[in-house]
């Protein structure tokens, strides 16, 4: 870092206010690491979750950002123009995508009259957000089943209601703006972000696939196995820190959703920004569970063997909360093998992720009608899958 570097950093720190918001979960996590009795629960669940699920998110993203970039045939606007008559399952298709670019996408074009509000409760009916580049990457299977799910079940759902509602229903005839509150990519965050990835993501990847083959590091040395443990506890608190003094931080939204980028960026840098959302969540989910069974004996996974019924109600729930994060947060359950795959599936039906932020600010109404249209399939399917297979 240059001297120039520094005097900005140090700028930087003394007009930044940091949130308490964020802040809350790296300084809970250093709390608990000194704990002699949490200490050993921080290093296993930090290192898990950043060797066996952030790195394979982020080479999820990278894969899907290329392939995005290579083929604008993805865009709203190009299918629009070349396949009016098939708006309700190219817009279910654009929520089934991972990620809530595609779902934002159709929002934008509704609340500008270029969508109908079958296009919406198609979208946000299919979209698993965030979520579904955590289950791609570690339960690929699985991630195709929800997510070819969704695509089917939003197309049903536009069509259904489009033929209640004329196609232009609850448009807002003044569209709002949202307010911009992400830093810049000119930040000293920014680029200490960019080194930390580019040092670790080859080492990093290596050692993940080594232990997703069941390579035992041990059975070449303890110590290397201690290292390697410590290496990855390492950088999840680091990317838990970049998250954390990557935005304000002051709403709801900043806390469970992905910044809004003030510049086009790269696909290093949406790759990193998102990988730090998803994986800040993870080891919030990681940490909360591990506390959770060690002091108040609570487990989970037993409950939910024991009143299953209730699993579909609870991730779809859930899933009516605004952001990825809640749903991370499910979906780091269903990998844990703690909440079964009905819960899984309802959730995925039943959130929107963080197309329901814009949704809300430029058309409230339609943003509450498209929930509430979503809920329906989501309990129908989850207790479907809760009825027959489990």
């Amino acid at each position: 870092m240059t001297f120039q570097q520094i005097l900005i950093f140090q700028q930087y720190l003394n007009t930044r206010k940091i949130s308490f918001k964020r802040a809350l979960l790296p300084l809970i996590l250093t709390l608990l690491f000194f704990n002699e009795h949490t200490q050993s629960i921080i290093i296993q669940s930090l290192s898990d979750a950043f060797l066996q699920v952030s790195i394979f998110v982020a080479a999820t993203l990278f894969l899907y950002y290329y392939l995005a970039e290579k083929f604008p045939q993805f865009e709203m606007s190009y299918i629009r123009q070349n396949a009016p008559a098939l708006e309700i399952p190219l817009a279910s298709f654009l929520g089934a995508l991972p990620g809530c670019g595609g779902a934002i996408i159709v929002v934008t074009q509704f609340t500008k009259g270029q969508a109908s509000f079958g296009s919406v409760v198609a979208v946000l009916t299919a979209t698993m957000g965030d979520a579904a580049f955590l289950l791609l990457a570690t339960r690929p299977f699985d991630g195709l089943i929800v997510l070819s799910s969704g695509l089917i079940v939003g197309t049903l759902s536009g069509y259904i209601v489009n033929k209640i509602h004329h196609s232009d229903y609850l448009i807002p005839k003044t569209p709002l703006s949202e307010n911009n509150t992400s830093l810049s990519v000119n930040n000293p965050i920014h680029f200490l972000s960019r080194t930390f990835w580019k040092l670790v993501f080859i080492p990093s990847l290596i050692i993940a696939f080594l232990l997703a083959f069941q390579f035992n590091f041990t059975t070449v040395s303890t110590y290397l196995n201690t290292q390697i443990q410590f290496f990855g506890t390492a950088c999840a608190f680091l990317t838990v820190l970049f998250w954390s003094f990557s935005s304000k931080g002051v709403t709801y939204k900043e806390v469970t959703a992905e910044e809004p980028n003030t510049a086009q960026p790269s696909i290093i840098d949406k790759v990193m920004q998102d990988t730090h959302f998803v994986t800040a969540w993870v080891i919030a989910a990681f940490v909360l569970y591990e506390v959770t069974i060690t002091f108040l004996g609570l487990d989970l996974k037993s409950w939910f063997a024991s009143y299953g019924i209730f699993a579909p109600l609870i991730g779809v729930l859930i899933g009516l909360l605004p952001g990825c994060g809640p749903q991370i947060v499910v979906t780091t359950l269903y990998i844990q093998g703690i909440i079964p795959f009905s819960a899984l599936m309802a959730n995925a039906i039943s959130n929107d992720g963080d197309a329901l932020f814009p949704a809300i600010a430029l058309a409230p109404k339609a943003a509450l009608m498209a929930t509430l249209y979503s809920t329906i399939p989501a309990l129908l399917i989850g207790y479907f899958v809760y009825g027959f297979f489990e």
